[in-house]
């Protein structure tokens, strides 16, 4: 389990920091899609990728894993909010639903 949820650190982090760098087009159709403002977009971005960063980081350091990923999940969860509220179908859900999941576990068993 130990060698998945270094995977799933992995994949986590390397997945935020490629979208919101070299698909960041796509971000901002999305953020004006969502009705939020450029300042939220930025912020947003520059937290996921923070915390995509610690959550890599924990990779080697251990303590750094629990609250970066809680924090991810949160994100993401708030990613499926406006996916529901403009009615999107589930293709589009699926990437935040799938960190979703990978944030929880690798929360889950920071802890034990």
């Amino acid at each position: 389990m130990e060698t998945f949820i270094k995977l799933a650190q992995i994949i986590v982090g390397t997945s935020v920091f490629y979208v919101w760098t070299f698909r960041f087009h796509n971000v901002v159709k999305e953020f004006e899609q969502f009705g939020l403002s450029d300042l939220t977009r930025n912020l947003v971005g520059a937290t996921k990728i923070s915390l995509a960063t610690l959550i890599v980081a924990g990779i080697w350091y251990p303590s750094l894993v629990l609250i970066p990923s809680i924090l991810m999940g949160l994100f993401m969860i708030g990613a499926q909010y406006f996916h529901f509220k403009i009615s999107n179908p589930f293709l589009k859900h699926l990437p935040s639903l799938i960190l979703l999941i990978l944030s929880a576990m690798i929360a889950y068993f920071s802890i034990y």
